[in-house]
């Protein structure tokens, strides 16, 4: 297969809707400790109280924004799809990035979940391949789908003819 044949395309599938609370968790714990650290140097600091407040509520603005936001946004931008001939990818929420890798180029293919990733049933894929840009990865799989996936890739990888390379 050559895969100057292969176009670079929206891919079809949509992650887990899971991946909406994960995601939304996640940036949630990130801002709680921004607040817990300018609470706390709220209480220390003897300067103005007011400048304090304002800081805190803006940060928590932000934070309310970021968190309602976010997670909906990757959501819809996250996509991934696998045939017998490429992976495709797409992901990002403010700075998107789109790949192919053509299945002659797979080199492993692997599956990750971290303890947050467990407590919300996903599963992260990673693709690596020939490419100097590195591997595609695939974050927000249930984990019934990311084992369709990793095998469906496994059995094209083997079938195909190239030597990853």
């Amino acid at each position: 297969m050559e895969p100057s044949t292969l176009e670079l395309r929206a891919p079809s599938h949509l992650v887990s809707r899971k991946a909406i609370r994960y995601w939304a968790t996640r940036a949630a714990f990130g801002w709680l400790v921004l607040l817990a650290a300018q609470g706390l140097w709220t209480v220390l600091d003897g300067g103005s109280l007011g400048a304090h407040l304002a800081g805190l509520v803006a940060t928590a603005v932000l934070a309310a924004a970021h968190v309602a936001v976010m997670p909906r946004w990757r959501y819809r931008v996250h996509r991934w799809e696998a045939t017998d001939r490429a992976v495709y990818t797409q992901s990002g929420w403010l700075n998107q990035e789109r790949r192919i890798a053509p299945v002659s180029w797979i080199q492993t293919v692997d599956t990750e979940r971290g303890p947050f990733e467990q407590l919300f049933g996903l599963v992260n894929v990673t693709v690596t391949t020939a490419s100097a840009a590195g591997p595609l990865k695939i974050h927000g799989l249930d984990r019934g789908t990311a084992e369709r996936l990793v095998a469906d890739l496994t059995t094209n990888t083997q079938a195909e003819r190239g030597d990853a390379t």
